[in-house]
């Protein structure tokens, strides 16, 4: 039986509404990853994570998987580098509120945004409030790179400032998920992240991030990317992988099984 909204019929559909089934939106940008990584990479790490967690789960609860949101904000400094798809934030967030709300009134109220990107994070919140206040319906937001927070401290070899925009984390999850688009002979850490303070510590997955403050208005990015993935490796993705997923089926029975 098929895990993808988009290759059922309108019967099988609203035999899916009937079941109160829980829908997966991956979230994702076409943005430059540097010189070693696909222009794409936010979009397999929301999709492929999603796809995943939905196969362990859909014996358990009834789920689908939307098609991935492939357009989404991105800083126009990141224009520099070809390949970077921007859309405004209001643009993205109607996008993003319309998708949402086109599952609901016919009939979804289990929802659940898996992001991969970075700068869509604080504009999904900001359409899960719409979503409460035109529906009274509460959807998820959830973030790739949160879910990992706790292993990447474990299994990550760069220190600190290693681990931003196509640094360790990506290129590690992508050396796992998709090789043959990686291009490690051409990975530098010429861009590694080198401020760091009390307020703004320079890497994703390092505590104490008491403030926002945007990275590429810090430090020049070379590049395209900040950190070092010249230390990646497919077993370290495989590590992240696996706590994400684990941390995925956790919160899905939780948000399934709890409130309305």
């Amino acid at each position: 039986m098929s895990i993808y909204f988009a290759e059922k019929s309108w019967i099988e559909l609203q035999k899916a509404i009937e079941d109160n089934t829980l829908v997966l939106i991956p979230v994702g940008t076409i943005e430059e990853h540097g010189k070693h990584l696909p222009v794409n990479t936010d979009c397999i790490i929301a999709e492929e994570v999603s796809k995943r967690v939905a196969e362990v789960i859909k014996n358990e609860i009834p789920i689908l998987v939307m098609p991935t949101v492939w357009t989404g904000y991105s800083e126009k400094k990141m224009m520099k580098w070809p390949g970077t798809c921007r859309i405004s934030v209001d643009t993205f967030m109607n996008l993003c509120f319309d998708l949402c709300s086109s599952l609901i009134e016919i009939g979804f109220r289990k929802i659940i945004i898996i992001n991969g990107h970075g700068h869509n994070a604080e504009a999904l919140r900001v359409v899960a409030r719409k979503i409460a206040d035109a529906y009274d319906v509460f959807i998820a937001i959830t973030d790739v790179g949160v879910m990992a927070s706790e292993i990447v401290p474990k299994v990550r070899k760069s220190v600190q400032g290693g681990s931003i925009h196509g640094g360790e984390y990506e290129t590690s999850l992508m050396l796992y998920l998709k090789p043959e688009l990686v291009h490690m002979e051409l990975a530098t850490n010429e861009d590694i992240m080198r401020y760091h303070s009390k307020f703004y510590p320079g890497d994703n997955f390092v505590g104490g991030m008491k403030v926002f403050w945007s990275t590429w208005g810090i430090q020049e990015s070379k590049t395209g990317i900040y950190g070092d993935p010249t230390v990646a490796s497919k077993e370290t993705g495989e590590e992240i992988m696996k706590d994400v997923i684990k941390n995925y089926v956790e919160f899905l029975k939780e948000f399934y099984n709890y409130g309305k």
